[in-house]
């Protein structure tokens, strides 16, 4: 539609047509009388503008008009001291209404997607708002009235033309996310470092020419500055960040990587593709959470290309074999003797009480030998690897490492069915079972409360396993080439955390427009299936497009 119909906006005033027809209504049947509307949602439709009537909805709490083409909104919105959640974006507002500031209870003001040159100076009066979205706008820069928002846990600034960022941003106490990718940042303010809480920072895209120092984010766990210009990776720049987990640097210029790396001992994940390293540290192989691990496209002297394509497990033993090249130290396994029992050689306690890693891969064994799972004892195991074998079922022993294993790879093998043992392993973070012969999951894996990545590639599925849209943490799911004929879009769209969905090779005859909704969908993969629409070309912009084709069908 292209405007609202005015009852709409006096719900609360008029009474409605049946209760005119019809006098017999019982005082319980009344229902206009009893509550007043607390919701509104307008999304996408055609609108031009909101009518200042709104000011008759006083106890709304939502109000949805994203995806509309509003250019303004009324001063009326000023009235609604009930909003908690306003969300305007994707429409083509080039301001916003002094009024808005007086909405004592917004905690999640959404205003990406739109044509913002400048915010209102006084929008820190917004003293309750926790989440600000104002990413893709025409923003220069950011009025330091934002200091006074203590209770803002989210800011995207992405995709603006922000130069610099005010030092008062330091002094958002609860910010966990902040977002700032794809501006034309050179530096960050040494003061951002006193940010407490913050968790995640992505500074892609920009042109910083060395990495921020961070003495005080003892809580940061991501640390995104991949396409920047930075050269030199300092020891000063890493040594406090003890928590991190992912640092992402790729497309930089950086030349080397200091030893002190290691002293990242949460890192989880590192990429630093696309540099000019020549040369790494042995000792990376010693992070013991570390399970990937980028490094294509640097001039690397000493690593050949082949192993960087082996996969980073592989990688990681190769710079640890380096280490004891450099020097026998006292971790060396005893050599076989006649006097070593066989069996004790092929139990690797070093990798057991140093790695926190059961590895038992590549051996076509049919099962996993007892010894392995006696070896580890009360050592707490972080990664298990028993891909490449001919496992037939998940191996039940591995329910006695449920306290400690977060990182489970049964790739490669022949399991038919998932074990309610798999189910138990509570601390399960990631799980990959690509290449077996898997027709379902059971629903006693939502257990598996703290699951982010699952990969289901190469198996038989036929039905996308419903127990995963119950997984609430999960970030990625792989279940490319498999038999998939249908998803469903709504249950989808309640997967708050769901980056990345990989469908190719799957046998989708139909893409339903509602999906366009998951708004989190970073990366949305369905080459390869039977449907018609939407048309290679569209599929071959990304996913951005591919989302926004997909609104643009659901029949309104």
């Amino acid at each position: 539609c292209v405007v609202v119909p005015p009852h709409v906006w006096r719900i609360n005033v008029d009474t409605p047509e049946e209760a005119q027809q019809n006098l017999s209504f019982g005082a319980a049947d009344r229902w206009w009388e009893q509550t007043d509307l607390t919701k509104l949602i307008l999304a996408s439709n055609k609108l031009q503008s909101l009518s200042e009537d709104v000011q008759l909805l006083p106890a709304l709490t939502v109000l949805d008009v994203h995806d509309n083409q509003l250019t303004s909104l009324p001063s009326a919105l000023g009235q609604l001291e009930n909003l908690q959640k306003l969300d305007v974006s994707h429409n083509k507002l080039q301001s916003l209404p002094e009024e808005l500031l007086q909405l004592p209870r917004l905690r999640s003001l959404l205003l990406q997607h739109n044509e913002l040159s400048h915010l209102p100076e006084g929008l820190g009066q917004l003293l309750s708002l926790e989440e600000l979205d104002v990413s893709n706008n025409h923003l220069t820069d950011i009025p330091t009235s934002f200091a006074l928002l203590v209770n803002l846990v989210r800011l995207n600034l992405a995709c603006n033309q922000l130069k610099d960022l005010p030092a008062d941003l330091s002094a958002m106490k609860s910010l966990r996310q902040l977002d700032c990718t794809k501006n034309y940042l050179e530096t960050v303010p040494s003061k951002l470092a006193t940010m407490a809480s913050l968790e995640q920072l992505y500074l892609r895209k920009n042109k910083l020419r060395s990495l921020p120092e961070f003495p005080s984010c003892k809580l940061l766990k991501e640390l995104h500055a991949g396409e920047n210009q930075i050269e030199i990776l300092n020891a000063e720049n890493l040594k406090h960040l003890s928590s991190l987990s992912v640092l992402e640097l790729r497309d930089n210029k950086i030349k080397s990587v200091p030893e002190e790396i290691t002293l990242l001992q949460k890192l989880e994940r590192l990429d630093l593709a696309n540099n000019d390293i020549s040369r790494l540290p042995y000792t990376l192989g010693n992070l013991p959470q570390l399970k990937f691990l980028a490094l294509e496209g640097n001039p690397l002297r000493t690593i050949r290309r082949d192993l960087l394509e082996k996969g980073t497990q592989e990688l990681l033993k190769y710079l640890r074999s380096k280490i004891q090249d450099d020097g026998p130290g006292p971790s060396e396994e005893p050599p076989v003797t006649a006097m070593t029992l066989p069996s004790q050689a092929r139990v690797n306690m070093h990798a057991i009480t140093s790695l926190k890693l059961l590895e038992y891969s590549e051996k076509q064994a049919a099962e996993i030998p007892e010894e392995m799972f006696d070896a580890v004892g009360t050592n707490p195991v972080a990664t298990v690897n028993f891909s490449k074998n001919q496992l037939k079922e998940v191996p039940p022993r591995i329910v006695e490492l449920k306290d400690s294993v977060c990182d489970v790879n049964l790739g490669f093998n022949k399991i038919s069915s998932i074990s309610l043992e798999l189910c138990r392993l509570h601390k399960l973070t990631h799980l990959d079972l690509r290449n077996n012969i898997l027709t379902s999951l059971p629903e006693e894996m939502e257990a598996l409360t703290r699951l982010q990545i699952i990969n289901l590639a190469f198996n038989r599925f036929k039905v996308f396993p419903s127990v995963l849209y119950h997984l609430p943490a999960l970030e990625t799911i792989l279940l490319s080439n498999n038999q998939v004929g249908s998803i469903d879009p709504v249950q989808l769209k309640g997967m708050d955390r769901l980056g990345t969905l990989d469908l190719q090779n799957n046998d989708l005859l139909h893409v339903p427009p509602e999906l366009g909704n998951c708004e989190n969908l970073r990366t949305l993969l369905l080459e390869g299936n039977p449907f018609r629409t939407p048309r290679a070309a569209i599929l071959a912009k990304g996913t951005a497009a591919v989302l926004e084709y997909l609104r643009s069908r659901i029949p309104t």
